[in-house]
């Protein structure tokens, strides 16, 4: 069939299945833009190129299918790289496609000239520059398989006009086949057998889940195996819900902003199974110091992360559904030596955000919502203090139904990774946190939530400041809180409103409970401000959740 670069672009979209596609047009990408006129794919017209990516990502997570962006080339293009960049830290399935000018006029810096994929070569699995029509249904076909397999990531096109305004006889691949992309997704048998006398040898075994657990759709293996084993599991932020956060082997958040049960079992671990997770700073604090009594399992399909942040004993190269399948094969039942009960007891411990004077509570917040929602409830934040607080104190039941930005720690996330997970799962509840810094900074997606009618729970956790640096202000620089206060906020009732959402305030401990029902009830999209303390602090933990101390009044 004959037809134009730009038809090829959406048919290839359309045989990907791909359903909703966000983007902003521009003049690179017109003739896609009249494409997609006469196409069935729902197009979702967001505010800024960043939400976009951002949305995607959202769908992406939400539902594990190929998330889809487009914008014009130069500033378009260029505003997408945040969120691509975030896509690729997180290990998350995307394709940007880009317009670019004319294949002659390139590297002649004309008017809305970038080179993007230059500027994304570093945080891409791998970026396309189209110079033939003929190749666009091959390029397509490979950047839908290297986005969706082995280590997820983002993958970019960049279609220069004229060639999106050629002709080409389209025919669609039915087989990839791309040298020296070969993703391993069976571990090695003789490292499974390693890792099965492991666990029989130890006493004290952890499991920790990471992001890949999540993207190898693993929590029933997961599930059988801390049950076979009778070992406690821990998470990473991105490993969050590939673990029931209510089974009684859960231990919560690990790291710096973790839990306290979390943290001490890694400590006092004999064996540490780590399954997908990278294992950055944040999760391990100082490297070397990091579970210092354990043997150390990493399974993981990527290699480049095993042994890249700590010290491994028995690596395993693999997908880990398909490698922990091959070890539930085998008899890895152990005695629990008294293990679970003195994990138990560390669970008992309650770790707070000090005394709240000035404001509501932020835990009191969080818990109340986890103990209130639907357990499929997708909860999405955005990046701060709020962000930390959810992880800890919110029960995440289900994977894929906690969208955070982990790697990039990416302001403004939020917002529009749940219009994206929300237009993909239109039946699930749909919850974001958000601090009134991030909220600004992608404010604009409220109106693309009202253009799709995405029926989004935005819940802000308002203290009036940056509240993550300052309380970095705090511990290290002497309480010399400079530039953190958010002086000029709007009143976000009446801005909510402005965009015809309707928008409440909570100032009031016992009003929380009726200000989340309200939330929880409205059948649209809608805004719960929560004026909390802007002294609670995350880290360091207060010294209980009944501690006396206050923190310095900063008000």
């Amino acid at each position: 069939m004959k037809m134009t670069g730009a038809q090829a672009v959406v048919k290839a979209l359309e045989l990907e299945g791909v359903d909703l596609l966000f983007g902003y047009p521009g003049g690179a990408v017109t003739h896609i833009y009249d494409a997609l006129y006469r196409s069935n794919i729902h197009h979702v017209l967001v505010r800024n190129e960043q939400g976009a990516a951002h949305a995607a990502n959202g769908y992406a997570r939400a539902t594990g299918k190929v998330g889809v962006c487009i914008a014009t080339s130069g500033p378009g293009a260029t505003n997408m790289i945040t969120g691509i960049a975030t896509a690729y830290m997180d290990s998350i399935p995307i394709v940007a496609i880009t317009g670019q000018v004319p294949l002659s006029m390139i590297g002649r810096d004309v008017f809305q000239e970038a080179d993007i994929t230059g500027a994304t070569e570093p945080f891409t699995k791998h970026s396309y520059l189209v110079k033939d029509v003929k190749d666009i249904p091959r390029i397509f076909k490979e950047a839908f398989y290297l986005a969706s397999t082995g280590r997820p990531g983002p993958v970019l096109i960049d279609i220069p006009k004229d060639v999106a305004m050629d002709t080409l006889f389209f025919e669609y691949p039915s087989q990839i086949n791309l040298r020296g992309y070969k993703p391993t997704y069976e571990g090695h048998p003789g490292q499974i057998k390693r890792m099965s006398k492991a666990i029989i040898d130890s006493r004290r075994p952890v499991i920790c889940v990471g992001g890949g657990a999540v993207s190898s759709n693993a929590t029933d293996e997961i599930i059988e195996l801390a049950e076979a084993i009778k070992a406690p599991v821990a998470s990473t932020l991105m490993g969050i819900g590939a673990f029931p956060g209510d089974h009684s082997l859960s231990l919560g958040f690990l790291g710096q902003h973790g839990v306290y049960a979390a943290n001490k079992a890694v400590a006092e671990a004999d064996l540490l199974i780590l399954l997908g997770a990278r294992m950055g700073d944040r999760a391990t604090g100082e490297a070397r110091k990091f579970a210092p009594e354990a043997k150390v399992i990493h399974l993981d399909i990527d290699p480049a992360e095993i042994g890249k942040n700590i010290e491994i004993d028995i690596p395993i190269v693999g997908d880990i559904k398909t490698s922990l399948r091959q070890l539930l094969k085998k008899n890895i039942s152990r005695h629990d030596w008294g293990w679970i009960s003195k994990v138990s007891r560390w669970k008992e411990r309650v770790e707070g955000v000090g005394k709240c004077t000035q404001g509501l509570n932020p835990m009191d917040i969080i818990r109340k919502l986890s103990d209130m929602v639907p357990e499929d409830t997708i909860l999405v934040t955005d990046v701060g203090q709020h962000q930390m607080w959810a992880g800890r104190y919110y029960k995440t039941k289900k994977p894929r139904s906690f969208l955070s930005s982990g790697g990039l720690g990416t302001m403004g996330y939020g917002l529009p990774a749940a219009l994206g997970a929300k237009l993909g799962c239109r039946d699930k509840e749909v919850i974001l946190i958000i601090g009134d810094g991030g909220l600004q900074m992608s404010l604009g997606e409220l109106a693309t939530i009202v253009q799709e009618n995405a029926k989004v729970k935005i819940m802000i956790l308002n203290n009036g400041y940056l509240g993550m640096v300052r309380e970095l202000q705090q511990q290290l620089h002497e309480e010399r809180y400079y530039q953190t206060r958010m002086k000029g906020n709007p009143d976000f009732v009446k801005l909510g409103s402005a965009y015809g959402i309707k928008s409440f305030r909570v100032e009031r401990q016992e009003k929380i409970i009726s200000g989340i029902r309200q939330l929880l009830e409205w059948q649209g999209p809608i805004i719960g401000e929560f004026i909390i303390d802007p002294s609670a602090n995350v880290i360091p933990v207060s010294r209980g959740e009944d501690d006396e101390t206050n923190i310095r009044d900063i008000s």
